[in-house]
């Protein structure tokens, strides 16, 4: 169901893709140099549909790392309570082993009581 789900989505955004791709491939030029946009050193000559995609992209990794670094004080949170929990699970596990090292000393008694 879900491989079925995933080419419903797929499939099409790839056809759109595609099809942007071939309405927007003639070529743009894009300067980096905001003083002296003839300047060859800081100007890049592409598809527009890459210049497009490649936008994209940085925008999603750009928010994924702004969004990971917005994140780091509560992954340090989850790594103490684990910890935490790590802690009280081996205490648990020796108040349990002591406290049944405790009953099975009284433990014949109650058996020989019971049956």
């Amino acid at each position: 169901m879900r491989k079925f789900l995933t080419g419903l989505i797929v499939i099409p955004l790839g056809v759109l893709f595609i099809v942007f791709a071939f309405a927007n491939r003639h070529p743009v030029t894009v300067t980096f140099d905001p003083f002296d946009a003839n300047d060859r050193m800081a100007t890049v000559t592409l598809p527009l549909f890459i210049l497009i995609i490649a936008v994209a992209i940085f925008g999603v990794v750009a928010g994924s790392v702004a969004t990971w670094f917005g994140q780091r004080r509560w992954r340090h949170k989850v790594r103490r309570y684990e910890a935490d929990a790590r802690e009280a699970r081996v205490e648990l596990a020796d108040l349990r082993s002591r406290w049944e090292s405790r009953d099975t000393a009284r433990l014949p008694d109650l058996t020989r009581r019971a049956g």
